[in-house]
C-alpha cells in the first residue's frame, strides 16, 4: 500500500474503536494490533477463555465448476478427491520454482465448489494467479465479506449457546449455519493452536452477528500482536517471514500438507506448479530446514538476528522471534542448515554483536488444543 492510499476499514472498525483498539495500516487495512488490557493479557485470555479477533481483511474466495477439484491440483498439492464436503485443509501455492506464493485454507463445499481463505497481504496476486492458471472455473471474490475468528476453550461453549449445530464439528470441518437468522459458514479452525471457530458472515450481517457474541462476558476482543505470539507458540508459520517464495514447503517443514498421492510414486505424482524441485527436495533432502528455538535468558530474539554455530560460522537466520506469555521465557523459530536441525542442538544467535544461546527443539511450543472428537 502506497503512502497515499488510505486503508480500508473492516466491517467491525467501529466496535474496534468503541472497545479502545489501537488502530494501524496492516495489509492495506486498519487494523488493532491491541486493546486497552495489552497484548499480554489478550494473549493469555485466549488460551483460557474466548478471544474474539476481526481477520475480515484475509481474502475469501469461492471457486467453483465441473473440474474445479482437477484445476485446483495444478497449483498445490493437494488430492482434493480425499477431501470430503464440508471438510477442510491447509495448503500451499507454490510457484514455478518450488516456492511459496502463499499458504490458505481450502474447504470443499460440494463436488463442485471450494472456498479458499487466503493471506491478506497476498490476496490481490492469489487470485490473478487463480485467474491466470485455472480453465473453466468461476472465481469470485468475497469482498465485504466479515471474517471473525473465535478461539479459545470456552469459544465452544460460547458459539453453542446460539448456534448449537457447531459443537458437532470437528477440527477442520465446517458447516452452513444461522446465527440471529444471519446464514454464516463456520469452520472449527484457527491460526492459535487453540480449539476455536472461523466464522464467514455478509456484509449486512456482521453486526448481529459479532453483537451476539459480545453478549457473552467469555468474549473479549483480540488484536493483532496477540495473534502474532499465540500462532508462534503453536509453531505455525507466518507468510513472509516464516515462509517466501525462495522456501520450498520441504524447506518450512510442511512436507505434512502435501498429499502422498502426489508424492514420487503416488497415483497423482507431481503434476502441480514447481512439482519437480518440491518432490527433489522430499526424496534428496533440502539444504535448510525451519526449526524451533528455546532461548537462554529472558531476553527475546527477534526475527533477522543471524543463526551461527559454535565456531561462529553463520548457518541460518531467525524468522520468528519474541517472548512466550504462555511459557513465560522467550521462543523463536527460523531456518538453519540441514545437519544443525536434530532436536537438542545448541546454536547461537548473535543480538548487538553478542551471542545468544539457542537449543533446536520440537513445535508446538504449547500443546495444540485442537477438537479432533
Amino acid at each position: 500500500m502506497s503512502t497515499s492510499e488510505q486503508p480500508k476499514n473492516t466491517q467491525f472498525h467501529d466496535y474496534h474503536i468503541e472497545a479502545g483498539g489501537k488502530m494501524v495500516p496492516f495489509a492495506g487495512y486498519s487494523m488493532p494490533i491491541n486493546y486497552p488490557a495489552g497484548i499480554m493479557q489478550e494473549h493469555l485470555h485466549t488460551r483460557d477463555a474466548a478471544g474474539l479477533f476481526d481477520v475480515s481483511h484475509m481474502g475469501q474466495v469461492i471457486i467453483r465448476g465441473a473440474n474445479a477439484a482437477e484445476q485446483l491440483e495444478k497449483l498445490m498439492p493437494l488430492d482434493l478427491n480425499q477431501l470430503a464436503c464440508n471438510n477442510m485443509t491447509y495448503s500451499t501455492l507454490v510457484n514455478e520454482e518450488g516456492g511459496i506464493l502463499d499458504d490458505l485454507i481450502i474447504t470443499r463445499w460440494d463436488e463442485q465448489t471450494f472456498f479458499v481463505v487466503v493471506n491478506a497481504a497476498c490476496k490481490v496476486q492469489d487470485i490473478q494467479h487463480f485467474r491466470d492458471h485455472l480453465s473453466g472455473t468461476e472465481i469470485i471474490e468475497l469482498e465485504d465479506q466479515g471474517l471473525l475468528a473465535l478461539q479459545g476453550p470456552l469459544a465452544v461453549d460460547v458459539l453453542a449457546t446460539i448456534a448449537p449445530e457447531v459443537a458437532d464439528l470437528h477440527f477442520m470441518q465446517g458447516r452452513s449455519i444461522h446465527i440471529e437468522n444471519c446464514p454464516c459458514y463456520v469452520t472449527r479452525s484457527g491460526y492459535t493452536g487453540e480449539d476455536g471457530f472461523e466464522i464467514s458472515i455478509k456484509p449486512q450481517d456482521c453486526s448481529a452477528v459479532v453483537d451476539a457474541l459480545l453478549e457473552n462476558s467469555s468474549v473479549h476482543w483480540v488484536g493483532l500482536g496477540a495473534r502474532d505470539s499465540l500462532r508462534l507458540e503453536a509453531g505455525l508459520c507466518l507468510y513472509g517471514h516464516d515462509m517466501d517464495q525462495q522456501t520450498s514447503p520441504v524447506e518450512a517443514s510442511l512436507l505434512w500438507s502435501i498429499n502422498k498421492s502426489r508424492r514420487t510414486g503416488g497415483p497423482k505424482q507431481g503434476g502441480f506448479l514447481g512439482s519437480q524441485a518440491v518432490l527433489n527436495h522430499i526424496d534428496q533432502g533440502a539444504s535448510k530446514k525451519r526449526v524451533g528455538f528455546m532461548v537462554e535468558g529472558r531476553a527475546p530474539v527477534r526475527e533477522g538476528a543471524e543463526i551461527v554455530d559454535q565456531q561462529g560460522n553463520i548457518i541460518g537466520a531467525i524468522t520468528s522471534g519474541g517472548f512466550s506469555p504462555s511459557l513465560q521465557k522467550p521462543i523463536a523459530m527460523g531456518y538453519v542448515n540441514t545437519e544443525y536441525s536434530t532436536l537438542g542442538t545448541t546454536v547461537n544467535a548473535m543480538v548487538r554483536g553478542k551471542s545468544r544461546p539457542l537449543v533446536v527443539c520440537s513445535m508446538p511450543f504449547v500443546p495444540q488444543q485442537y477438537y479432533r472428537g
